[in-house]
């Protein structure tokens, strides 16, 4: 970029503390705060202009509750379904994005359209990391379109445990952490069952003991499509289970938290408490450490052209083994997290390194062969792996 000093835009929701904080770091940085360019205007095909020459982070929509309306039809925020419409119109509207992006002379984009798209299908994201040869948990290959599907797959495998995930959820919104021991059930969520049935987000984990209610649950998740994984052994500290959110920024693990629970969920916002890294890094030993933060590079490699992802790491009961559960677009809001030691990342939050590898030459998507990918194809075949 030349004349002037560089420009950051955000495709964002205006105030969300998720584009406040990287506007923060951008300033930090001596440089002009971002453009935002929200993410209503976008999706209602308003004007969203994007200055010549800009850096162009795309975010999270957040929980802004009209972009949520434009996302999935009007209704209410906490509801869980609605999955399947916010996946095509999210991925329509990074598809605009996109387009504007090309359209406006030497704007670059800092995460590619078709690889978030592919991160928000789980499905996708599953086949494209057990492609490259990343460890993944086990998973059901076809659709479930139902509670009695689920039962059956999962006796053809003998698997007696399984989180059963919305394909396009985020947040564990609508999880299940799911046992059958013949007629005993147990399904372990956040989502709240009320009348009709009808399923609604809750900060509480439920446990339900029922057939008829698991089975009225994964029935309402079911029509936004399902993926199903056998249930991993996640290793504790402290009496706590854990897993590991490690944010990879220009492929490079930067940043690690521990996120540790009672429950089968370890979301932070569902109770999960940050956990003792030196303690976790201490149980899997040097050797352990290593090839742990290389699983998640390997997992970051499949998405070359976005600047930063989030790589949900399970770590096995004994510490003997790692797999990689998830890997998140907008996996990167961790407040007042600091780099670990010896990376990029040191010493820094995780939206100052991305300002920084963005300028410094450590990320140029524009140098990374095009994704094969196209709009049309974001929920189906899956495509390869650039490693």
């Amino acid at each position: 970029m030349s004349g002037g000093p560089a420009r950051f835009a955000v495709v964002g929701t205006p105030g969300d503390r998720r584009v406040t904080m990287f506007g923060d770091a951008v300033v930090r940085h001596g440089l002009p705060a971002p453009i935002v360019i929200p993410w209503c205007d976008v999706l209602a095909a308003g004007e969203a202009l994007i200055p010549p020459g800009a850096l162009v982070r795309i975010d999270s929509p957040g929980e802004d509750a009209r972009a949520d309306a434009l996302l999935r039809g009007p209704g209410d925020p906490s509801r869980v379904a609605g999955g399947a419409r916010w996946y095509r119109t999210f991925t329509a509207g990074l598809a605009r994005v996109r387009d504007l992006t090309e359209a406006t002379p030497s704007a670059h984009l800092l995460g590619d359209p078709g690889e978030i798209a592919v991160m928000f299908d789980k499905r996708l994201t599953h086949r494209r990391l057990q492609a490259a040869g990343v460890p993944v948990p086990d998973a059901l290959p076809g659709p479930i379109s139902s509670y009695g599907e689920l039962r059956e797959a999962m006796a053809r495998r003998r698997w007696a445990r399984v989180f059963v995930k919305p394909a396009h959820g985020s947040s564990a919104s609508g999880v299940i952490a799911f046992q059958a021991h013949g007629a005993r059930v147990k399904a372990v969520t956040s989502a709240d069952l009320g009348p009709g049935p009808s399923l609604h987000n809750s900060l509480r984990i439920r446990t339900y003991e029922t057939e008829d209610d698991v089975a009225a649950i994964v029935d309402a998740l079911a029509p936004d499509r399902l993926h199903v994984e056998r249930w991993f052994p996640k290793a504790s500290i402290a009496g706590r289970a854990f897993d590991l959110r490690v944010v990879c920024v220009a492929g490079t693990p930067t940043h690690a938290v521990v996120r540790a629970s009672r429950s089968p969920m370890t979301n932070l916002h569902l109770g999960g408490v940050r956990g003792d890294l030196d303690a976790v890094a201490g149980r899997l030993g040097d050797a352990g450490w290593d090839h742990a933060m290389d699983v998640c590079a390997r997992a970051a490699a499949c998405f070359p052209r976005s600047l930063a992802v989030g790589v949900d790491l399970l770590v096995a009961t004994g510490f003997r083994s790692v797999a990689v559960a998830e890997v998140n677009a907008f996996g990167d809001l961790l407040p007042g997290l600091p780099g670990l030691p010896g990376t990029p990342g040191a010493g820094l939050d995780t939206y100052a390194t991305q300002v920084a590898a963005a300028l410094g030459g450590r990320f140029a998507a524009s140098s990374v062969p095009e994704p094969r990918e196209e709009p049309g194809e974001w929920g189906g075949e899956e495509t390869a792996c650039v490693t």
